[in-house]
């Protein structure tokens, strides 16, 4: 995510655009022949015909009842998801930024689980609450899967921590002592915060809104799980058009709209940021953490704990129960079938137990190119210069938004022949996880990057030391937990992806997502019992990387 931070730039010494420009050529490259070209291809079939194209077609689709439909409930779940997210997020915020309690940094911890979260464990664990035979069907019989509330619940679920995160971490480095001079002046409490700190959080909540409505735009793996046939998103229509239908007029120009749609998302979200950066005065956070006051904060305080207790730990907790709830009994029964293959019939050629260490493997190699390509491109972009920065800093963030589902199809049709014939090679899948891996790391190292003083590096080149060994000696031990923690985040992410893998995985070798989906579309009490196994799991696995990094990570300003 995005830092709510001041980042201090320095100005460049001379000669080191070359190095800059030789910082971005691998990255560059990375991206246009993993990125641009796979989803320039998709288009390319889509809207040509016979070598002509037909930009026709555009209109045609465009004017089509059902495209309508879909692009208007796009839109509409996620202007909706996005103001439920800040309405229940905000009294977080303010709540982890200003109070001071016992397990805050843990709470802390457990809100974000939900972001790494893979979209199919989010809408498996709905499920498991809200389905036929969920918790709420049990208690009171009532079902919310299949409607719009399941969904909204879900990106609500997903999103909390970003704007807990975002919001809050700017929001515990304003100077309460500018709010309490307005209030010596005469303002009252709400007068006070409304003309001092309102408008220093507007551009946090903005950067939040944006990523909110970001990602729930291109939600895929939350409405394909609860929404049932009622209910498309663009990035669900993109992939029944492509994997169902086999329309690719049609996904191409879909792909487009969601093209042009994220690119205008993330040129207005760069430029909240500018704005943030110029906010008032920004302090330790530890100065500003106090314990609760007044039955008024300790009600707040109540209150938000009460609701990442329904919002959070809820979906979990059901999810594990459900993976434990056999026919027989609690027990193990649904984990010990995960060994065998004949108990899935033709869902799997091999134990479903093989995903996780397909998975993990898959996911090490993800991080490790995420982490040499968002590296260098953080170190590109550690000083600003200009317009021309700020549009690779924002090509970046492009895979976050950009269909997964046209960037896995594409790699199909693209990577296809010699000497880039990777269609049958492991590492196709670590390449579409690394491309949605790469924005964390970037995020993660650039600001750390940028608060390192660069008079340490003309130091070492003055006694001769070289770019790469001043890189070595001065950035490398000051960075070297933020590169863990972009590792961490890099590979919890890297876990979890589904849009692009569920094309480019192979039969004998599927990922733990592809599992959980694939089982959950099969009937069965087994089945649906193992999807449930497998999501807990990769839960497990993506809340133990939060929680250690959490212990590593030095700054406490609200960056993922």
């Amino acid at each position: 995510m995005v830092l709510a931070r001041r980042e201090v730039a320095a100005r460049p010494p001379r000669g080191e655009n070359a190095t800059r420009l030789g910082l971005t050529a691998v990255p560059i490259a990375f991206f246009a022949l993993f990125f641009a070209y796979p989803v320039a291809a998709i288009v390319g079939r889509g809207l040509k015909a016979d070598g002509v194209w037909q930009f026709g077609r555009i209109g045609t689709v465009l004017s089509r009842p059902d495209i309508l439909d879909v692009l208007r409930f796009t839109t509409w779940q996620a202007l909706a998801s996005t103001a439920f997210t800040l309405l229940i997020a905000l009294p977080g915020a303010y709540v982890f930024a200003r109070l001071e309690f016992p397990g805050k940094q843990l709470l802390r911890a457990v809100v974000t689980v939900p972001f790494v979260l893979p979209t199919v464990v989010v809408g498996t664990a709905f499920l498991a609450l809200l389905g036929r035979g969920g918790f709420l069907d049990q208690l009171w019989g009532v079902r919310l899967d299949t409607t719009v509330w399941a969904i909204l619940l879900a990106h609500v679920f997903f999103n909390y921590a970003v704007v807990v995160r975002t919001v809050g971490g700017l929001w515990a480095q304003l100077d309460p002592r500018q709010e309490e001079a307005a209030r010596v002046l005469g303002a009252g409490r709400l007068a006070a915060w409304r003309r001092v700190t309102l408008p220093a959080l507007v551009p946090a909540v903005a950067a939040a809104a944006l990523m909110v409505f970001l990602f729930t735009f291109t939600s895929f793996g939350v409405v394909q799980i609860l929404g049932g046939p009622g209910y498309s998103t663009l990035e669900v229509e993109i992939y029944r058009q492509t994997a169902q239908l086999l329309d690719l007029p049609t996904a191409a120009v879909l792909t487009l709209v969601q093209f042009a749609a994220v690119g205008g998302i993330l040129a207005v979200h760069a430029w909240t940021v500018r704005r943030r950066e110029t906010a008032l005065k920004l302090v330790d956070p530890a100065q500003t953490a106090r314990p609760p006051r007044g039955a008024g904060q300790r009600a707040l305080l109540g209150g938000v704990l009460l609701t990442v207790l329904l919002l959070v730990l809820l979906p979990l907790g059901v999810l594990v129960e459900r993976s434990l709830d056999t026919s027989g009994g609690y027990g193990f029964g649904f984990y010990r079938a995960l060994g065998s293959a004949d108990a899935n019939g033709s869902t799997f050629l091999v134990p479903p137990v093989d995903a996780i260490g397909n998975s993990l493997r898959y996911a090490l190699a993800a991080t490790l190119i995420a982490l040499v390509i968002g590296g260098l491109a953080a170190a590109a972009l550690t000083r600003r210069a200009g317009r021309l920065v700020r549009g690779f800093d924002a090509l970046l963030m492009l895979p976050l938004g950009v269909s997964a589902v046209t960037v896995g199809f594409g790699f199909l049709i693209t990577l296809d022949e010699p000497p880039l014939d990777l269609r049958t090679s492991w590492i196709l899948v670590p390449l579409a996880q690394a491309l949605v891996g790469v924005p964390f790391v970037v995020r993660t190292m650039l600001p750390v990057l940028r608060a390192v003083d660069h008079r340490l590096r003309e130091a070492a080149a003055v006694l001769g030391a070289s770019p790469l060994r001043a890189w070595r000696e001065v950035d490398l031990p000051l960075v070297r937990r933020a590169v863990l923690v972009a590792a961490g985040f890099a590979f919890a992410v890297s876990l979890g992806e589904f849009g692009a893998t569920v094309f480019i995985a192979r039969p004998d070798n599927p990922t733990l997502p592809v599992a959980v989906a694939r089982l959950l579309g099969r009937s069965g009490e087994l089945n649906y019992g193992q999807a449930m196994a497998l999501s807990t799991i990769l839960m497990l696995v993506c809340a133990v990387s939060l929680l250690l990094l959490e212990r590593i990570r030095t700054d406490r300003s609200g960056e993922f």
